[in-house]
């Protein structure tokens, strides 16, 4: 099996005038649940959008299982998930699952495996624009589910969701992950970075600290009882003294 999902070698992004990431070396290991986690606008979406292939002004290197990013062939094999809902708000959760296994020559048993895994069998018959934010989500989620992608790319999947759902779910990334997926998961929450196998923290398109959250406690000289929040600001001073 492949160690690394994705291997990335001098990333610079630049849009507009602005640059937004500078020069990032990293790797996202397979059967991991591996967190990006940062305030909002530090160029967090613009990352997994380099990394799904549909990110303009991209310079460096950046393997996706094996290909270069954005190739063809990965169109199946990577789960995407947006801040925004990508799903059809006059659909059923079940048509809209339909019609995606359709785009994507899933096997169309495959949808009710998915809207299990999701916990919306019971409103898999709901028009989803009737549905709340969390399970709108939710349908989301199941959508890039489908045709078991090796890689599933996830930004802020747990917004606006309620504590229950938000810790069935981080279960299924982890059950995701041991079946050898590698799992990308965005976060401008600090309290969901403990549930990550590894941490990428980054600040203004650059990684602050890379470790698993011990590790990064460590590198800002806190025990492990403290939180990572912590360990970030602590770190984000160092930098600047």
């Amino acid at each position: 099996m492949m160690k690394n999902a994705v291997e990335v070698a001098g990333l610079t992004v630049v849009r507009g005038r602005r640059e937004v990431l500078h020069g990032l070396d990293f790797t996202i290991p397979a059967g991991q649940v591996t967190g990006l986690l940062g305030p909002s606008g530090c160029g967090k979406s613009t990352l997994m959008r380099t990394l799904v292939g549909v990110q303009a002004g991209v310079t460096g290197t950046v393997t996706v299982l094996g290909e270069p990013a954005g190739s063809p062939v990965l169109r199946h094999r990577i789960g995407y998930v947006t801040q925004a809902p990508s799903v059809y708000d006059d659909l059923s959760v079940a048509e809209n699952l339909a019609f995606f296994a359709r785009v994507l020559g899933v096997d169309r048993r495959e949808t009710r495996q998915v809207i299990e895994a999701v916990d919306l069998v019971d409103h898999a018959d709901q028009v989803v624009g009737r549905l709340s934010g969390g399970q709108r989500s939710r349908a989301s989620l199941a959508v890039a589910l489908l045709g078991s992608p090796s890689l599933l790319v996830l930004d802020e999947p747990t917004v606006g969701l309620d504590p229950v759902l938000r810790e069935d779910l981080w279960a299924m990334f982890h059950r995701l992950a041991d079946g050898g997926v590698a799992v990308l998961v965005s976060s401008h929450v600090m309290d969901e970075a403990e549930r990550c196998d590894r941490l990428l923290l980054m600040r203004d398109g650059v990684f602050i600290a890379d470790g698993t959250p011990t590790e990064i406690k460590e590198k800002a000289g806190l025990d492990r009882a403290a939180d990572i929040e912590q360990a970030f600001l602590t770190i984000v001073r160092g930098e600047a003294a």
